[in-house]
């Protein structure tokens, strides 16, 4: 990794790539030439990427906590003479570089928050943070690899600043906040960071725990939609001994969980799109001779396709509702909306597709669908949308590769600069595109 001096600033990149740079007629992308510029860009802005990366890394925010990290983030865009527009949803930052030529508007985003997790892996620059969470003191951690994300498109920003007077449009730069919850993209739409300009596409980039490098996509959908799932069964209370005397909610639930299973196993076609109903957590009762008179059961739904999980919705609450009744006792079922499903658009990705084989080669992979969830999707409901995984084990050691959310999740810091030309060339070939029109 390169010697970082910590403090010191980097020259901005008001790169020289305007004179190196041939712009190819709308519709005909990159040429090797701007590729090139791209890619030396990238690598001449690395070394202040890791740096940006390591200094992240060592202070997590919790969501809507992101003070310091949105406070970096608008320094530097504001730096590259861009216009800046915080406290968007919250902590967000939108960043609006308009390019020398008409054309059409791209976004790209990256999430800012941190985890309440403590960190385990030996870093000099791992955090020390602490917090309160849930009563408790715990540590917060970029344990999902945000950090890399806000690094990477600070690096990108500063290589299409550089190119700004060659650019046929306009980039919008979203750095989104509470992406592990409550949420930042609805608040941020909310508060208009689609608007003034509007973009024509969004793109978004994740860093896990792949080989090095490589670069995952998916048509449709990506990441699962997440939903919240709580039903009270209600019975009647009674003494153990005589559970003729009541309705035992215990047993009901007990029902309710093993039905539930079948909604996914025989009433959704798993040909179409995979779906998991998950109970979690089961409370009821205070003594072993007392039937209760209730059983609060919480779980997950996730789904892959919107019209599966309004399917699934509908029968998870006829099974519970329909096995409660049967024995006497009430089914009070409550799904709660989390984020949707993070949907590709298809003819968006098939676009794109040339530009991720360009950078990685045949490092590029199509993804089975994953059941993590992101509010990524809440911006690619509104515009077509692309998002994409990047690799960041290292190939040398893959014991290394703990997941996302784990204490001992790490990300090989070459991954950066990959990242940044990702980022950079999706955006470039896009607005050369015309915006696919």
């Amino acid at each position: 990794m390169p010697d970082i001096r910590w403090g010191r600033r980097a020259p901005t990149l008001l790169f020289l790539l305007a004179a190196i740079l041939l712009v190819p007629a709308p519709g005909e992308g990159q040429d090797a030439q701007t590729a090139s510029a791209i890619d030396a860009a990238a690598e001449a802005v690395n070394e202040q990427v890791v740096a940006w990366r390591r200094d992240i890394h060592a202070n997590p925010e919790l969501g809507m906590q992101e003070f310091r990290t949105a406070g970096l983030v608008a320094d530097h865009l504001r730096a590259l003479g861009m216009d800046v527009e915080t406290e968007v949803g919250g902590t967000g930052v939108v960043g609006v570089l308009r390019g020398g030529r008409p054309g059409p508007v791209v976004a790209l985003r990256a999430d800012m928050d941190g985890l309440p997790v403590t960190e385990m892996v030996d870093l000099p620059f791992a955090s020390k943070v602490t917090t309160t969470w849930q009563g408790r003191e715990v540590g917060v951690m970029h344990a999902c690899g945000h950090d890399n994300h806000v690094a990477i498109l600070m690096g990108t920003a500063s290589v299409l600043a550089g190119m700004r007077e060659d650019l046929p449009g306009t980039v919008k730069f979203l750095f989104q906040p509470a992406e592990e919850g409550p949420g930042g993209a609805a608040p941020m739409l909310a508060d208009g960071a689609f608007a003034d300009p509007a973009p024509d596409a969004v793109f978004g980039l994740h860093v896990f725990p792949a080989p090095l490098g490589t670069i995952m996509y998916r048509k449709g959908g990506m990441l699962a939609s997440s939903d919240g799932l709580r039903i009270v069964v209600r019975g009647r209370q009674t003494h153990g001994a005589m559970p003729w005397g009541g309705v035992d909610p215990i047993v009901v639930a007990s029902q309710i969980v093993l039905g539930l299973q079948t909604v996914v196993s025989r009433q959704v076609d798993l040909t179409d799109s995979p779906a998991i109903v998950t109970i979690g957590q089961i409370e009821g009762g205070n003594r072993g001779n007392i039937i209760p008179d209730s059983v609060v059961m919480v779980g997950t739904i996730r789904t892959l396709n919107p019209d599966t999980r309004t399917l699934v919705h509908e029968r998870v609450e006829r099974t519970a509702r329909d096995i409660a009744s049967a024995s006497g006792a009430e089914a009070d079922v409550r799904i709660g909306l989390g984020y949707p499903v993070t949907v590709n658009n298809p003819t968006l990705t098939e676009q794109m597709l040339p530009t991720l084989r360009r950078v990685v080669g045949p490092g590029v992979i199509e993804s089975p669908p994953l059941t993590g969830s992101e509010d990524f999707s809440y911006f690619a409901e509104e515009v077509p949308g692309l998002f994409v995984g990047l690799g960041v084990a290292p190939p040398e050691d893959m014991s290394m590769a703990a997941p996302n959310h784990s204490p001992l999740f790490f990300a090989d810091e070459r991954a950066l600069v990959i990242g940044v030309r990702t980022m950079s060339s999706l955006a470039v070939d896009f607005l050369l595109s015309g915006g696919g029109r």
